[in-house]
């Protein structure tokens, strides 16, 4: 009899361990969260997620790369020197939706077509990557941001898949316009990285590069197909409607107004040079101290923070430190006073400077896109220099 029963027990056993062995394997469910654009300036890059849902419960929780602490020591300096650290963070879906529902940020959901040691990679990756001691990067504004996190991290669990697919094809955007583009609504915004960044963000992007925009990620994941030609993207939802206006679909053109303001600007410093001397270098004291601050900014950015994408910046010729120099004797004639015998050297030496950022733009191995401010400040570096220039006195 207790041969009997231990046999059957061992019956029952091993039949339940081959039904388990038999049961499909749930894996979860992976999902790509994008968020349109925003009206604050730290929203204009617009944003993405992971979307996780647990097969077991069925609870939805996003892993967002997008937070950063502000009382964190030297948030402010380590900001102004680019080495912000950013975190990956997991919250609960719907309290991550509420946030962009409340602003009228739109927001698209796309389910991910993945076999499931693919998405329980991608599972186990995040939760590990969300642990307090792993959850902090370094923030990179076109290198490594919330964006490109998630590619990454994509990419890692699709076995390259994405990099392979998206490394070899461009469509001529570069890091410029496509920071500029998505800043226009706000001008201060766009017109600052337009002058602040350098010939390094000129260069054509890849598809993969492209991706460290949220929206260009979304594009592309549309495009994918999987080995067998399955759709990457299993099912797309508009989760919030957009309710705010989006930023042009390409970088706006404004050469011909550049040129325009600057010619106006020159020869009306011509005019007053000639006619209110005094009134000139009035108006010309606030542009020169604008331009030395700007000039040192750049300066700063370029040997002493970390923004790889502002050093070198030819901008430097046309906003020069330089602009300092010509301060005092300005000042001088603006009281009616005589401005010193260097005075107009100096003023030429600020407009060579300018005429050297010009001359640039014709040569090939300079990439730098800022045609626009040799248009706009050329022009009015050498109306200065020639209405200040003193008249040569005829011989007796």
């Amino acid at each position: 009899m207790r041969r009997f029963v231990l046999g059957l027990c061992l019956w029952l056993i091993a039949t339940a361990a081959c039904a388990v062995s038999l049961a499909p394997v749930v894996a979860p469910r992976i999902g790509v969260m994008t968020m349109e654009p925003g009206e604050e300036f730290w929203e204009r890059f617009g944003h993405n997620a992971i979307v996780v849902v647990d097969p077991a419960t069925r609870a939805a929780t996003s892993y967002n790369y997008g937070y950063f602490d502000m009382s964190e020591p030297d948030f402010v300096g380590n900001f102004v020197r680019g080495r912000m650290r950013y975190q990956l963070v997991a919250i609960p879906f719907e309290e991550d939706v509420e946030n962009y529902r409340l602003v009228g940020r739109g927001v698209t959901l796309q389910w991910l077509d993945l076999d499931p040691a693919q998405a329980e990679s991608i599972a186990a990756a995040l939760a590990l990557n969300a642990r307090p001691e792993n959850a902090r990067y370094t923030y990179d504004y076109f290198l490594s941001n919330c964006s490109t996190r998630v590619r990454d991290r994509l990419d890692e669990g699709l076995g390259g898949m994405l990099k392979r697919h998206l490394s070899g094809r461009s469509e001529g955007n570069t890091y410029r316009s496509e920071a500029v583009r998505l800043a226009w609504p706000a001008p201060w915004m766009a017109f600052g990285f337009h002058v602040g960044l350098s010939g390094a963000a000129d260069a054509p992007l890849s598809r993969w590069q492209e991706a460290f925009i949220p929206m260009r990620l979304r594009d592309a994941l549309r495009e994918l197909r999987r080995a067998d030609g399955r759709p990457l993207v299993a099912q797309e939802t508009v989760v919030v409607p957009h309710r705010l206006s989006l930023p042009p679909s390409e970088l706006p053109r404004w050469r011909l107004p550049a040129l325009f303001i600057g010619m106006v600007l020159a020869v009306s410093a011509m005019w007053l040079g000639r006619r209110r001397p005094r009134v000139l270098a009035a108006i010309a004291l606030p542009f020169w101290t604008l331009c030395a601050l700007l000039g040192g900014t750049m300066l700063f950015l370029w040997l002493g923070s970390q923004h790889r994408f502002a050093w070198g910046n030819e901008n430097l010729l046309l906003l020069s430190p330089l602009c300092l120099l010509p301060l005092r004797g300005g000042w001088s004639i603006a009281r009616g006073r005589r401005p010193g015998k260097h005075f107009a050297t100096l003023l030429w030496l600020v407009a060579g400077s300018a005429a050297i950022a010009g001359f640039l733009k014709f040569l090939p191995f300079r990439p730098q896109e800022n045609v626009e401010w040799v248009l706009l400040l050329l022009p009015l570096h050498l109306a200065l220099a020639r209405s200040f220039d003193p008249k040569p006195q005829p011989a007796p």
